[in-house]
């Protein structure tokens, strides 16, 4: 047995083994694949198969188009057929709703060249008559999706792995991970049967790997452990049964082929054929989550027993929707683990803290995922970079502060949540409040409605506090929800006086010391600012795209405070502190502080916002103190708000003459009903998440996460005015060597009068699609949607004219210039 490899990769599900299969055939010649018990021993072999395209998620939704695609080439590459009956996906509605997500969906699919077809009640009638449809609105079509035999599938890639050279070991299990510098040793042993249950023996080796990938599926706890790091990946029961032969479908199926799986969304169920019967898989409420604190020896490939109470309402919605199926039998059952996250995605990436570990775990639709998961995940560790923003997926977008209690309660949610409608302002209810900054009740005794970022609560918007008005907070859409008119109130005071925003989540460090200065120079694109001054910049991965986004503010000749996105602390700090380490050689000690949680943000924003300020700021000349000459824009300055310290920054993302006001976290609430005070005397308004949005966008701000990413430069994000291209910095040579593919620009929308574009929308010329919006939202300033996206170069000229699909129509969209809303920056340049 080897013990000297360049890649380990640790569980042989179908994950692990397409991760094998694909650093194989991305050139690594040297890749070990080891499972502790037999290939698909975990949760693929009692996977139901199913190869769903729908996914909200744009890098979600590449990640399924691969697998299906690859899925298919398998038997000629091998010999080995895959299982797979493309048979087609089915996807039906009962309400308007309903169909409203679908229409969300598919200008998402069109972005990622998924096919789809749209279908009345009738049309499915005529082509599936076993289908009940008189309650149906109609239907989302995948015809080149369907299902395969995970256990096939997993049994083809494993031979293919093989084929380019990787050696596959069973029962072997791993013990031990300890980093040695530039390598792992892992410790593993030699798993054998004894009493039906696998033990391990007292046969150990070390094997050394460059490179070491966890696919440990249903054990991701026991993984977690032996890595001293945390994992929000916990199984929870799904259960699926099978049916008897049904009389009505083997006699559709003498002139007729399989029929294709069938989703009522609205019942919470899937419905695929299984030799003459039907397989149903619900997700149904109060599934539990298992396995918190690991998965105990004695379970295998092992099942829970059935619990047909939990799962009686979706049984009898396919009754209803299938009529056939009523007089059927039960022929089998399941009920195995499937492993969660809290927001339903996989962790695929870098391990947090870790060098050269590779994480692949939390798939709760692992079938669909693995194929491309491989691809990607290949593609970062082999290139540096995917070609696809793999950032939604990154085990870090979880830090520290997540706990066992927490992932195992949000994955249960995930789980219930998998066919209720996925809004895109949806917030779920379950763990909140957990993060808090102090001004939280106060905020909600105003009427703030809470978004959760990174763990935090953010007010999204601030709704009546009036119960006459008879408003519904929960209340829900695909097109403008009943929060948009408070959202839109909330823009204008921004615009037209002043408004007050709570940015507390926004992620900060500290960076100090010798070799900070030479460090950050190379670390970010933009010239560093002077002493007392701030620059806007950006991190490159290697690949010369964006890696983050950071506010940089001199406090010191080698003293920095980055301010950078509030949703990526902890992936934002490992690149920071990973890059830190890499370079104090070379330059010096460099000291990094996470001071996220030690201070407090308001930003406050509009013409009016100065005057709030002198109300309160403590100075021997408090009229000039907030002045141009005093405090120009682009500047921080210690302060003193009533008792209170604040350092602040002028800058406003929402592009008026505004202040970040960043304050010690124990003060927040003396400092909140200080300028609540002062703010009732000039008519300020409290303002969301939502509206800042909009407000953004009329400047053309990019943000990181939808117009900034790992797949597109900052050239590309048309920002050259941020990137200082007479130094050298890290990325530079690739950012200039890959060019300008694309082009990011803002778009004015004549849409429909109900609805805004959420940022997932497909923008054509003419019959040509020809690129997509990242962002999206309504415009005060100009009365109309807006939106920002990225199209072909020749195509980013302002009067250009395109077409934006929403809502399954095409709109009119013209690009504009840059900052349509002061393109000069005059206001918020204002003195006073």
């Amino acid at each position: 047995m080897k013990t000297h490899v360049k890649a380990l990769v640790v569980g042989g599900g179908a994950v692990g083994t397409s991760i094998a299969y694909h650093l194989a055939r991305a050139g690594w010649d040297d890749v070990m694949l080891l499972e502790r018990d037999e290939l698909t021993s975990g949760s693929t072999w009692h996977a139901a198969g199913l190869l769903p395209y729908f996914n909200m998620s744009y890098a979600t939704t590449h990640i399924h188009d691969y697998s299906i695609k690859f899925y298919k080439t398998l038997e000629e590459e091998t010999g080995l057929d895959a299982g797979f009956f493309v048979v087609g996906n089915l996807r039906m509605a009962q309400t308007e709703e309903r169909m409203d997500e679908y229409r969300v969906y598919a200008t998402t699919a069109e972005t990622c060249g998924v096919p789809y077809e749209w279908m009345t009640p009738s049309e499915i009638k005529a082509r599936w008559p076993l289908i009940r449809t008189e309650d149906l609105k109609g239907a989302i079509y995948h015809p080149t999706d369907g299902y395969i035999n995970p256990a096939d599938v997993t049994m083809a890639m494993a031979k293919g792995a093989r084929q380019r050279g990787v050696t596959i070991e069973r029962k072997w299990q791993a013990d031990a991970f300890e980093w040695k510098g530039d390598h792992w040793d892992v410790t593993c042993t030699k798993m054998v049967e004894k009493g039906g249950n696998l033990v391990p023996s007292d046969e150990q080796i070390v094997i050394s790997a460059e490179h070491v990938v966890t696919a440990s599926g249903n054990h991701a706890q026991r993984t977690a452990k032996m890595l001293g790091i945390k994992m929000p990946a916990i199984p929870v029961e799904h259960q699926f049964i099978v049916t008897e032969p049904d009389p009505a479908l083997v006699e559709y199926r003498k002139t007729n082929e399989q029929h294709p799986v069938i989703r009522d969304a609205d019942a919470k169920w899937y419905v695929r054929e299984e030799r003459g019967g039907w397989i149903l898989g619900p997700y149904e409420r109060n599934a539990p989550a298992r396995f918190e604190y690991g998965v105990p020896d004695s379970f295998r490939a092992d099942l829970f027993p059935l619990d047909l109470e939990r799962i009686e309402e979706e049984y009898m919605s396919m009754i209803h929707r299938i009529p056939s199926s009523e007089t059927v039998g039960l022929k089998d059952d399941f009920n195995g683990p499937i492993c969660y996250t809290p927001d339903g995605n996989p962790l695929v990436g870098p391990a947090p803290g870790l060098r050269n570990m590779w994480l692949a775990e939390g798939f709760s639709f692992g079938i669909t995922a693995a194929g491309g998961t491989g691809y990607y995940l290949a593609q970062l560790m082999v290139e540096g970079e995917a070609e696809i923003d793999m950032a939604s997926l990154d085990p870090k977008r979880y830090g520290s502060w997540m706990t066992t209690e927490y992932a195992a309660r949000k994955n249960e949610e995930a789980y219930e949540h998998v066919y209720i409608l996925h809004h895109p302002d949806e917030e779920r209810p379950a763990c909140r409040p957990l993060r808090t900054a102090p001004a939280y009740d106060r905020q909600k005794a105003l009427g703030a409605q809470f978004g959760h970022v990174n763990g935090w609560e953010r007010p999204n918007y601030y709704g009546p506090l009036d119960a006459d008005e008879n408003f519904d907070h929960d209340a829900r859409s695909f097109r403008r929800g009943g929060w948009w008119k408070y959202a839109v109130d909330e823009a204008k005071a921004v615009r037209e006086g002043v408004g007050l925003i709570d940015a507390t989540a926004f992620t900060k460090h500290v960076v100090k010391g010798p070799g900070a200065t030479q460090f950050l120079d190379w670390f970010t694109c933009n010239k560093l600012p002077k002493v007392g001054r701030i620059n806007l910049t950006y991190a490159l991965t290697s690949k010369g795209t964006t890696r983050t986004e950071y506010t940089i503010v001199r406090l010191a000749e080698n003293e920095y405070y980055l301010v950078s996105a509030g949703a990526w602390t902890a992936y934002d700090a490992d690149y920071l502190r990973k890059a830190a380490e890499d370079k104090a050689g070379e330059f010096g000690y460099i000291e990094i502080q996470d001071v996220t949680t030690q201070w407090g943000v308001f930003a406050i924003a509009g013409p009016k916002s100065r005057d709030v300020l002198k109300e309160i700021v403590k100075d021997a000349d408090p009229e000039t103190v907030l002045g141009n000459k005093r405090f120009p824009w682009l500047t921080c300055r210690d302060i003193e708000l009533g008792m209170c310290p604040v350092r602040a920054i002028r800058v406003a993302y929402t592009g008026e003459l505004g202040w970040e006001l960043h304050h010690p976290i124990e003060m927040q609430n003396y400092l909140w009903d200080q300028l609540m005070a002062a703010g009732a005397k000039h008519d300020m308004k409290l303002v969301g998440a939502r509206a800042q949005n909009w407000l953004r966008q009329e400047k053309s701000y990019r943000a990181f996460g939808t117009e900034l990413g790992r797949d597109a430069t900052p050239l590309e994000a048309d920002l050259p005015r941020f990137v200082d291209l007479s130094k050298d910095f890290h990325g530079k040579a690739e950012m200039e060597a890959t060019g300008v593919r694309v082009k990011c620009c803002t778009f004015l929308i004549d849409g429909p009068a109900d609805a805004d574009p959420w940022g997932r929308e497909a923008l054509y010329d003419g019959e040509t699609r020809v690129g997509r919006l990242t962002s999206g939202g309504y415009s005060v300033a100009f009365g109309k949607s807006i939106g920002v996206g990225y199209v072909k170069p020749e195509l980013a000229v302002p009067g250009t004219k395109l077409k934006v699909k929403m809502l399954n129509q095409l709109w009119d969209a013209e690009v504009v210039e840059d900052s349509p809303y002061d393109p000069k920056n005059e206001v918020i340049r204002k003195d006073g």
